[in-house]
């Protein structure tokens, strides 16, 4: 799959599978800077581990805004559908338990929808929505910024 990725970046072609190929491709050229090609982050740089956790924000229409609004989503430069495709690779990649059985896969609809939706303060949302799930018991990754 590697050599594949490499493939496609060079040579600009999408083979067979390039959904989930370019998703894939999208998040290691824009997400693993900052959160690894492991997904677990840096909560010493402010970086949420995505192992484990990240499904949990999924769960919720503000867990899922936030999403939209982290500085890696809001930069990225892909477009809608191209942010449901690695969001979904995200969720499917590292999620595990914390993603419920009911979470729907991001589509380019919602994407839209929802980055549209202002949001003045991220990390203030982040909070709000952490400590919600927290206290629903759900899992949620360290955060220096309480």
């Amino acid at each position: 799959m590697r050599l594949a990725a490499y493939l496609v970046l060079a040579l600009g072609a999408a083979p067979a599978g390039a959904a989930e190929l370019s998703a894939q491709t999208n998040f290691v050229l824009r997400c693993t800077g900052c959160h690894g090609m492991d997904g677990s982050g840096s909560e010493q740089a402010g970086i949420p581990d995505f192992r484990g956790y990240v499904g949990s924000f999924a769960r919720s229409a503000d867990g899922r805004r936030y999403l939209m609004h982290v500085p890696g989503v809001v930069s990225s430069s892909l477009t809608d559908a191209e942010i449901a495709a690695v969001m979904n690779y995200v969720m499917t990649t590292y999620a595990g338990a914390s993603l419920a059985p009911e979470a729907k896969p991001f589509t380019e609809a919602e994407v839209t929808q929802l980055r549209a939706e202002p949001v003045k303060d991220v990390v203030a949302l982040r909070r709000e929505v952490a400590a919600r799930y927290k206290a629903d018991g759900w899992p949620v990754a360290g955060y220096p910024w309480p």
